[in-house]
């Protein structure tokens, strides 16, 4: 167990072997204990060390195990070796004799290792019988973590972080035997991996158990922005699921739009119902993306894996404004048909994932498409047995919609859809609207509203004092949309110079650094624990609250250097930046004197803002 295969063990004739006997019945495995070095004693406590661990297994595992299995003490094993499974029986490291029998057996007491080793031996039998070959269902080793993509499965398990034993990613035949040692000794089991527990349950046809574990799952907000970092989602909260499409840009990685799934949540108090789709505050996304940490995204390294690849979990307006304001990009939410126990089912993938999954970015072979098809996959064997997968997010979409999974006839009615949240249109249309009403207004030159946000700050400030109260108006909203813009540009320049930084500016450059790292750690919830643990964070690992400490330590850090990463930038940045800050003051002023000497006409309004402010 636990390494390489050890030195094959010289059994005794039968003839020689003292302790033998069976256990279990009529059809129980018969036991041959080798007594070479053995006092009476110790070949007594090696008959309660076999009987303890059978005592543990369910009977269709019990009577799987072999008619007769021989049972040696060696001293002779490889370093870290306590065990192996090898044709005939099992071989044991000596020393597990010595801890069984003065050891403390309680759970977690250090007699339970030799158990456990036990366990784990007679977990590869089971495997390997008829009545097994857990370690290639396919099903198994979806959940599992070895990637399955379009055409093959990876070799590589990426559900590396938060595990019980590293081994268990070595093959899936030790995956079987170390999650079959937990399943059967650790009864946190199936509150820390769900998803496997009900498998092996259901495999050995156990019953269900329901209850004791808590009923919400823990999900990091790498993209809070107030308050709690930490969110605990109740399932029974989520009214249904959506599938999320970011669609196409310019940008390389972005030219087939981007997969994200729609968690609609009730708010506290609110039965599960249609009226759900009006709390957007509650609404969470789902959305696995490359963390990049670097000066800029590179296509190269994108197609070569050298992104992380990670899921986040992000209020939905944050989304929305990112995706529809800063790239331009609008957002179409189809409902997805999914029962509840689907839905239940896809929110405990998406937790597992989000605190084990470190997987890698490659543009064609494992992007965010993939993922997304990955996670409904692995969560639904209903939508497993689907031909969905896809490298283009686009084309998931239009697979979910033929297999009668996704209901794009929400998007029939475009007025409809928008005010129902079905979609979100890209604030370029709002740009341009109020770009019209500028320009029929004043004889401007430029023709379209990405002109206008690309002249400079002065040349647009000229009209300010000749607009009328709805020309003022449009151009505040077309300002705000610059200085959006204008923080893009300068968080990029500083990116680079802080990164290549020199000279004067290496203690803001080392700040800089610093914060980068925290949101990767944010960006990787189980790097934030400093308790010792498996799968889901049990309460009392999330009770030191580290993980909303560093986020607000995130929070506090960027505001504490923003002011004075700003003096770093370039004098015609600084410029730019300063001209729309006084082209904002100078527009407010105005509008507030001639909405004063209209008596209160009513400003135009924001089409993209759900409260109507002008």
């Amino acid at each position: 167990m636990h390494a390489p295969r050890s030195p094959r063990a010289r059994w005794l004739p039968a003839g020689l072997l003292a302790g033998l006997f069976a256990l279990g019945g009529a059809d129980a495995t018969e036991f041959r204990i080798d007594p070479h070095g053995l006092s009476p004693q110790q070949v007594q406590a090696t008959r309660e060390l076999l009987q303890a661990s059978l005592d543990l297994l369910p009977p269709y595992w019990r009577q799987s195990l072999p008619q007769r299995l021989d049972v040696q003490w060696r001293d002779d094993l490889r370093e870290q070796v306590q065990a192996r499974a090898l044709s005939r029986g099992i071989v044991l490291d000596r020393d597990l004799l010595q801890r069984w029998s003065a050891g403390d057996r309680s759970p977690g007491g250090d007699g339970r290792v030799p158990l456990a080793a036990v366990v784990h031996e007679l977990a590869h039998f089971h495997d390997r019988s008829p009545r097994g070959g857990l370690s290639r269902d396919p099903r198994l080793l979806d959940q599992a973590g070895w990637l399955r993509g379009r055409w093959h499965r990876a070799g590589a398990n990426t559900l590396s972080d938060r595990s019980p034993d590293d081994y268990e990613r070595h093959s899936s035949a030790e995956f079987v035997a170390v999650n079959l040692e937990y399943f059967v000794l650790d009864p946190q089991y199936r509150c820390r991996r769900p998803q496997l527990h009900g498998y092996f349950a259901a495999h050995f046809g156990m019953p269900g158990q329901s209850g004791g574990c808590p009923a919400t799952l823990p999900f990091v907000q790498a993209g809070s922005r107030d308050g709690e970092a930490l969110l605990q989602l109740d399932p029974e909260r989520i009214y249904a699921v959506d599938y999320l499409l970011a669609e196409p840009n310019r940008r390389p990685m972005s030219r087939w739009g981007h997969s994200m799934l729609r968690l609609v949540i009730c708010a506290p108090g609110r039965p599960r119902g249609p009226d759900c789709r009006l709390d957007l505050s509650e609404h969470r996304v789902i959305s696995f993306r490359a963390f990049v940490d670097d000066v800029q995204v590179s296509s190269w390294r994108g197609l070569t894996g050298d992104y992380p690849s990670r899921l986040y979990v992000l209020p939905l307006q944050q989304v929305v404004d990112e995706y529809t304001r800063v790239e331009l990009r609008g957002l179409r939410s189809l409902p997805l048909r999914l029962d509840r126990g689907e839905i239940a089912a896809i929110a405990r993938r998406a937790a597992q994932l989000h605190w084990s999954y470190d997987g890698r970015y490659y543009f064609l072979g494992n992007n965010c498409a993939l993922e997304t098809w990955r996670l409904l996959h692995d969560a639904s064997p209903r939508l497993a047995a689907l031909p969905l997968a896809s490298i283009r997010p686009n084309v998931l979409a239009r697979r979910l919609q033929r297999a009668g999974v996704a209901d794009a006839s929400v998007l029939d009615d475009a007025a409809q859809a928008r005010r129902l949240g079905y979609r979100f249109d890209s604030a370029s249309d709002d740009y341009q609207a109020m770009f019209e009403v500028v320009r029929a207004a004043l004889p401007v030159r430029q023709g379209d509203a990405e002109q206008w946000l690309a002249s400079p700050p002065a040349r647009r400030g000229q009209w300010i004092e000749r607009a009328d109260l709805r020309a003022a108006a449009a151009m505040l909203l077309l300002e705000q949309a610059a200085w959006q813009k204008q923080q893009a540009r300068m968080r990029e320049t500083l990116k680079r110079r802080l990164l290549r930084a020199g000279g004067d500016t290496d203690a803001v450059a080392a700040e800089f650094r610093a914060l980068l790292q925290q949101e990767g750690m944010l960006a990787q919830p189980a790097a934030l624990l400093q308790a010792a643990g498996y799968g889901l964070p049990q309460p009392a690992e999330l009770a030191s609250r580290e993980t909303a400490m560093r986020a607000q330590q995130v929070r506090d850090g960027w505001r504490s250097l923003r002011g004075q990463a700003e003096e770093l930038l370039p004098g015609t940045e600084r410029a730019t930046l300063a001209g729309i800050d006084g082209n904002l003051e100078a527009i407010g002023q105005r509008l507030r004197r001639l909405h004063t000497e209209s008596g209160g006409l009513e400003l135009p309004r924001d089409p993209s803002d759900p409260q109507g402010r002008p």
